[in-house]
């Protein structure tokens, strides 16, 4: 890269690896000459939802997040695997295996990296409309997921009263309601 910023990348080795992700550590050259090591977290993409029903409800979940102790509510996400055949492909999966629900149609909405300043995080939003519920639940071993439906204001609302913490759902919300078009 010829950005007068960039760092050369000196040497990487994979520090630590787990179901789900890696720790890589990196020997860099900043731009001033200094030699250091840069961690970071490396993990594949993933596919983050907004599914609407038919009745312009939203379709959102619960689940148990170890990390953080608690309850989170959000809406369905997940990453995307090999045998994906493209990112729409992932959501609908994703989809259907965190609610039980199928949507008849299926638009991306943006793609951000959420975290770039320690993981290589890439995520994928989609608009998913004309959701209804069409069979069970196909959790991994490692998830505990309950599914309900509320109202964007709702949800918007537990924003705004600091209730909805997950990054993910409140950049996608937010996305869609300044961005998307109905």
């Amino acid at each position: 890269m010829d950005d007068p910023l960039a760092w050369a990348t000196r040497d990487a080795d994979i520090a630590y690896s787990c179901p789900g992700f890696d720790i890589v550590n990196e020997t860099v050259e900043l731009p001033d000459g200094t030699e250091t090591d840069f961690d970071y977290v490396d993990e594949p993409a993933a596919v983050v939802v907004i599914a609407l029903t038919t009745d312009d409800q939203v379709v959102v979940i619960e689940e148990w997040r170890e990390a953080v102790g608690r309850v989170n509510r959000g809406f369905p996400a997940g990453t995307v695997e090999p045998g994906d055949d493209d990112l729409a492909t992932a959501a609908r999966r994703e989809l259907e295996e965190e609610t039980g629900y199928v949507a008849d149609t299926l638009d991306p909405l943006t793609t951000v990296e959420p975290l770039n300043g320690l993981a290589n995080s890439v995520h994928h939003h989609f608009v998913a409309r004309g959701c209804r519920p069409a069979g069970e639940q196909r959790l991994d071993d490692d998830e505990s997921i309950r599914v309900e439906t509320t109202t964007r204001d709702a949800l918007l609302d537990a924003l705004a009263a600091g209730e909805l913490r997950d990054g993910r759902t409140a950049l996608c919300l937010l996305y869609y309601e300044r961005f998307a078009e109905d």
